[in-house]
């Protein structure tokens, strides 16, 4: 389906590239205004461009979503200049996070969880005071496999997802009655900064449909979930990841490997 959210302000958090790059061109394309915040100016700046360049609208604010002091200035311009926001997508995080927790360190998990935690809170709270005073809005949280089982040497950083889901459901509690929806996504395995065909084909064995997933696969269920047809949804994740969080077992030491499937024509 197409969704449309003309004259609707959207804030799209870690938009300079990847999954949030692909986020912030979908709503642009589907009628919104697009705040592109990134840590990186230029890398904000340039999606805006891209936005405008294709008759979207779009406004480029930097800021380190984990520092409270810039996320506060960001939405002091954004509501100097629109007067509101419909829309927040908590995208942003670190991602090459992988450290064993025998060699962590404070610096490591505190960096991670302001990063990928504490940045949902400082966005999520200034948003929330403008969606409830309308009695309207949506925040999207971006979550992962991680929230609920786990990644080798990435304690943090699970850490930090796990914090967000149960967050997003503390705040669908605390927002409901205001007539805001909380609810987030759950992506797979996404190429979302180039994969070599030979990565690619080799993560694809592990998850059912045999392939990883484009930016584009998420981008959709994000428009899906801020529009009205997901109006009765909130305080639950939605969850495209190809079947991977499925499985009791990866393809490759199944019982019952792929091998074994019956050729059907």
């Amino acid at each position: 389906m197409t969704y449309r959210f003309d004259q609707k302000i959207v804030i799209v958090t870690g938009a300079g590239a990847g999954i949030g790059r692909s986020i912030a061109h979908h709503f642009g394309a589907a009628g919104a205004t697009v705040i592109v915040n990134d840590i990186h100016a230029e890398n904000a700046a340039l999606v805006a461009a891209e936005i405008c360049t294709a008759n979207g609208l779009a406004l480029a604010v930097p800021a380190d979503a984990g520092n409270s002091v810039q996320v506060n200035a960001l939405f002091d311009r954004v509501l100097e200049t629109y007067g509101t926001v419909d829309v927040l997508v908590n995208n942003a995080g670190l991602t090459n996070t992988e450290r064993h927790i025998l060699e962590s360190d404070a610096a490591w998990w505190d960096e991670i969880l302001a990063s990928n935690l504490h940045s949902v809170y400082y966005f999520s709270v200034r948003a929330a005071q403008v969606m409830a005073r309308k009695r309207r809005g949506v925040i999207i949280n971006m979550s992962s496999g991680g929230a609920t089982r786990a990644h080798r040497g990435n304690a943090a950083y699970d850490a930090a997802k796990g914090g967000i889901e149960a967050f997003t459901r503390a705040l669908a509690l605390d927002l409901g009655p205001y007539g805001v929806r909380v609810c987030g996504i759950v992506p797979g395995s996404i190429d979302s900064k180039g994969m070599s065909a030979d990565m690619k084909a080799a993560r694809g064995e592990t998850i059912p449909i045999l392939r990883v997933g484009e930016v584009s696969e998420i981008s959709r269920p994000v428009l899906f979930l801020a529009s009205d047809d997901a109006s009765y949804i909130s305080g639950s994740f939605l969850t495209v990841d190809g079947g991977l969080l499925s499985q009791q077992r990866s393809a490759q030491v199944d019982i019952f490997p792929i091998s074994k499937f019956p050729a059907w024509n």
